[in-house]
Parts: C-alpha cells; structure tokens; sequence
C-alpha cells in the first residue's frame, strides 16, 4: 500500500473524481468464505448491503473470510480461480472516496439522499461486472465506524488504513463475472478451528478499537469529518453542474 501524507486533508473537491473503470488480462488465485457452502453456480447474491453491493465477494488474503465464518458449523473455506479478462472492473484506491462508496452501500449516506454527491457517488460502478477495492476487516471496521458516526476525522481514517494494511477484496457484481469463477479448493472448517477463530477475530476488534481512540487524539483537530465531506461534495457537485 502507498504510504500517505498524514499532514494534509484527503478531501480535495479539486481533485475528487469517480475511480478508474480498467480492463485486464489476467487469472488470479483467490478465497471466499461461506456459511453453509456453494450449492449450484456461482452467483452475485450477498445482501445489498455490504461494502461494495450485492455481489460475490472473494479476497487476496486466505485468513480474512474465516473470522467471519467462525460461528457457523458448516462453515467452508473456497480456494478460487478468477478469470479476469474481458470485465469491465471498477478499481477503487484507498483513500476517502473509498470509504465514501462503501458509506453508500452500507446505507450511511441516506442523509444526502437526493443530492448531486449522492447520485455521483451512486453512480461509481454502474455497468462494470466487477470492482476492486480494500477490506473492511475486523479491525478496520471498527474504525470505519466511527469515521461513519463522526467521531474520527478522514485523517484519522486515512493513517489507520496505512497502519492496518488490510488486504484487497474483488466483488463480481455480475453473472458475467461470476462465470469466470472456477473453485479449485473446499475446505469444512473443524470446531477447534472455528473456536481459534473466534478468539483471534475478538483480538482484531479490540486492537481496532485501540487504534481508532489513538488516531481520534493524534487527529482531533486535523481532516475533516463524515458530515462535512458531504457538505462539501455536495456544494463542489453543485458547482460543477
């Protein structure tokens, strides 16, 4: 991940513009957790709202979709081949607009519902089969949360993904992209790994809580918040129009 300046405000209505739509030749290897099992093809049928939209949801990082399984006893681990040539594939960087777009999904931005930003922000990723994007991970959703609720700054937020380094999640918000999708490998979670699991996924929520209160200190007056960078896209959007 890029290192970022933590000496100014992520937030430039000069530069906030919709990510990138790229294309790519490439197969990947990647993971995704389920609770019961893949029964039938592949579908993007997760709940609406998750960070990216109803998809299906698979990641960099093997670990990641496990401590969200943990409490299920059929729980299984998929080890997955993705085809990714000829998708059209939304690429999402760290940052504040990334927050903002999983904002919209979570259903955290229906305040602005209605407005120029909202319909901007609504609109990233129409017609693209997949998108690209960082993990709100035990850890991090922690943080993210409070960056929602105002009580962190998007500086705060910011500097606790650099510090956090959370893995990379590929949503295939298609049936064109999930028809790319070949399981290599499954794996039924035992009780003993469940229960391990369940430990460390408590551990992670805790050193995410530890890390949000330092950075609302080391932030406090710094950046700006949730609310105000509303605000703020919202008077640029109306400006622009």
């Amino acid at each position: 991940m890029a290192e970022l300046k933590a000496e100014t405000t992520y937030l430039d209505p000069l530069l906030f513009e919709a990510p990138p739509v790229i294309k790519c030749n490439e197969s990947i290897t990647l993971y995704h957790g389920s609770r019961e099992g893949i029964h039938g093809p592949i579908a993007p049928i997760s709940r609406d709202r998750c960070d990216f939209g109803k998809g299906f949801y698979i990641g960099t990082d093997r670990s990641q979709p496990l401590t969200l399984i943990c409490n299920f006893p059929k729980a299984r681990l998929y080890t997955l081949s993705v085809d990714l040539s000829d998708l059209e594939i939304l690429k999402i960087d760290v940052g504040v607009e990334w927050a903002l777009f999983v904002a919209y999904h979570r259903g955290k931005m229906e305040a602005a519902k209605g407005t120029q930003f909202y319909e901007r922000i609504k609109s990233w990723g129409k017609d693209c089969d997949m998108v690209i994007g960082y993990i709100a991970n035990d850890r991090m959703f922690v943080v993210l949360d409070r960056f929602f609720n105002g009580e962190i700054t998007d500086l705060a937020l910011i500097n606790s993904l650099s510090a956090l380094k959370p893995g990379k999640q590929y949503v295939a918000l298609t049936e064109k992209a999930c028809s790319k999708i070949t399981i290599l490998d499954e794996q039924r979670l035992s009780q003993e790994q469940r229960m391990r699991l369940k430990k460390e996924s408590e551990s992670n929520r805790k050193k995410g809580i530890t890390l949000a209160e330092e950075m609302c200190k080391r932030y406090r007056r710094e950046g700006m918040f949730f609310d105000e960078i509303i605000k703020a896209g919202d008077d640029y959007a109306g400006i622009k129009s």
